[in-house]
């Protein structure tokens, strides 16, 4: 892989990062009790990183195709913005940006799945985790080192913290 020199250009430009959540947040899996109560499991430091995004005055938002109040709850403790049941990502990131007031350049996406690609295609930081569907990679300027849930936000969040703060290591940033 190559290093990217636009890579930090891009990362620096970042107002607005918007999260899918299940391949992103999570790690794919999905729990399912006899009363039909789904849960999930999340990286706990993703938290500290979101939490570093806004001490620097990053908007973060989740959109999710899925209605699952465990979107919420886990939105509502990381103090984010959330988006659920969205059938049209690509519209829902261009929406955001029009609400807060960020170009669509100044936004990165990171996604999972093929439902994520329009997504990815219409932002200027494109971010895949590690584990996602092959057909996506070919649509990102990054891929996370991490899987989903694995940490894959907290390395997102202390790249784009990093890159803002003039701190940013670029051993091991590479092309996707």
């Amino acid at each position: 892989m190559e290093i990217v020199p636009d890579l930090v250009k891009l990362l620096r430009a970042v107002r607005l990062v918007i999260f899918d959540f299940d391949g992103v947040f999570t790690d794919n899996t999905v729990l399912v009790s006899q009363d039909g109560n789904e849960s999930v499991r999340c990286w706990r430091s993703d938290g500290l990183g979101i939490s570093r995004l806004r001490s620097i005055g990053i908007e973060t938002l989740i959109i999710s195709t899925e209605a699952n109040p465990v979107v919420t709850v886990r939105a509502n403790k990381l103090k984010m913005a959330c988006k659920q049941a969205v059938e049209d990502k690509a519209q829902a990131v261009l929406q955001a940006c029009m609400d807060l007031g960020v170009h669509p350049t100044e936004t990165a996406f990171i996604g999972n799945d093929i439902n994520d690609i329009a997504a990815l295609k219409s932002v200027g930081l494109p971010i895949a985790v590690a584990d996602a569907y092959p057909e996506v990679f070919a649509h990102v300027a990054y891929r996370t080192t991490k899987p989903g849930g694995y940490g894959a936000v907290r390395e997102i969040c202390d790249l784009i913290f990093h890159a803002k703060e003039d701190t940013l290591d670029l051993v091991g940033i590479y092309a996707a």
